[in-house]
């Protein structure tokens, strides 16, 4: 009787374990930001082939290994910053993200500092043999991603600057690689600035409460509400006029000009919203914004490869 209990308790076991491993990797991915980090991955790769690239083809690009190497430190270091991000952030997290802050549980801290090493020294590995001027990009690209959460999170304005900036770092590195300055990728990139700058100062006045709590000065915080709702405001009235100008260049006739005519309406519709300054208006404005930048990946792939092909 003994042995056939324990030879019938034996597959039992097996499921929970199996099941607590795949909760502690889907944990780990959530603390990585891993599905922001593969959504910034495809950006990488769509403007670096169809904005920044103007010289090579595709079978150039695809053997092109410089480039994907480039890409490849990029989203190391992007998910090492997600890392020590969640280390810095946890205690407010499990305010404003409990479920998330739930399923990073089933893996300890210290697990994560690891993966945390181990994927930038990777990517400053990876960096360095194909050149030391990479390696030095992506070490100064660490640093500032760990100051940012140990110090500049919590700094009025400079955390919403330095987000946006570390955000378009690597797409800066894309465009110093293929010295594609032109008047066009200013103003998209201008353009994305705004909207990235826009999110996150919405995303503050949701979160205001809980900043205020764990010492994170904010616009919402140390200038009200209503006041961030009023700058919001005005950089959507800039990038609308940011649009119309890359409107003008790019016409009317493409995809990328479709999509900037859509988004007066867009741009419009979020006004509205933050003018009835309510949570749940900036809650859909911060959805929304987020949605348009994600439809702008794909209106350029797409208007990218009806203009190659």
């Amino acid at each position: 009787m003994g042995t056939e209990n324990r030879t019938s308790a034996a597959p039992a076991s097996a499921p929970r374990t199996f099941s607590y491993r795949i909760s502690q990797l889907i944990g780990f991915l959530v603390g990585a930001r891993f599905f922001m980090a593969l959504l910034l991955t495809f950006a990488l790769y769509v403007s670096t082939f169809f904005l920044f690239n103007q010289e090579e083809n595709l079978r150039q690009f695809v053997f092109d290994f410089r480039v994907h190497g480039i890409i490849f430190c990029a989203v190391l270091s992007i998910l090492a910053g997600g890392i020590i991000n969640q280390f810095y952030d946890v205690e407010k997290d499990h305010l404003i993200k409990p479920f998330r802050t739930r399923l990073q549980s089933f893996l300890k801290q210290k697990y994560f500092l690891y993966a945390y090493i181990i994927l930038n020294t990777v990517s400053l590995g990876v960096a360095f043999f194909i050149s030391y001027r990479v390696f030095l990009f992506y070490l100064l690209y660490q640093f500032l991603m760990w100051f940012y959460s140990h110090k500049l999170s919590r700094l009025l304005i400079l955390n919403n600057l330095t987000f946006v900036a570390l955000t378009l770092y690597p797409f800066f590195g894309m465009l110093v690689y293929y010295r594609t300055f032109s008047g066009k990728v200013m103003m998209m990139a201008a353009f994305l600035f705004l909207m990235l700058l826009m999110i996150d100062i919405i995303k503050d006045t949701l979160t205001a409460k809980v900043d205020r709590i764990f010492g994170y000065t904010t616009i919402p915080i140390y200038f009200g509400r209503k006041t961030a709702s009023v700058i919001a405001v005005f950089l959507l009235i800039s990038t609308l006029l940011v649009s119309a100008v890359i409107l003008y260049g790019i016409g009317f006739y493409r995809i990328m000009g479709w999509y900037f005519v859509a988004g007066f309406a867009v741009i419009l519709t979020a006004v509205f919203q933050m003018f009835r300054n309510t949570r749940n208006a900036r809650f859909i404005t911060l959805n929304l914004l987020r949605l348009w930048i994600f439809i702008g990946i794909l209106a350029m792939l797409a208007d990218g490869i009806v203009q190659k092909y």
